[in-house]
C-alpha cells in the first residue's frame, strides 16, 4: 500500500508542522493537535503494515496449495 504509506507519511509532517508551530507560539493546543495527528499517522500506518503482511500470508498459503 504505498499510496497509503506516502499519505501517512504526509500525516505525520503535517503534525509535526503543527507541534512545531505550537511550540514557536506557545500554543499548547496547536502542539498537542500536532501530537495526537502524528500518533494517529502512526497508527494507521501500523494497520496498514498488518493487512500487508496477512496479505502476504493469504498469498503464501494460496501458492502452497497450488
Amino acid at each position: 500500500m504505498a499510496g497509503s504509506e506516502e499519505n501517512h507519511t504526509g500525516e505525520k509532517l503535517g503534525g509535526k508542522l503543527k507541534e512545531g508551530i505550537g511550540n514557536l507560539t506557545g500554543n499548547d493546543k496547536l502542539k498537542a493537535e500536532g501530537q495526537t495527528d502524528q500518533a494517529k499517522a502512526s497508527a494507521k500506518q501500523g494497520v496498514d503494515d498488518v493487512k500487508d503482511a496477512a496479505h502476504g500470508v493469504a498469498d503464501s498459503l494460496r501458492d502452497e496449495k497450488h
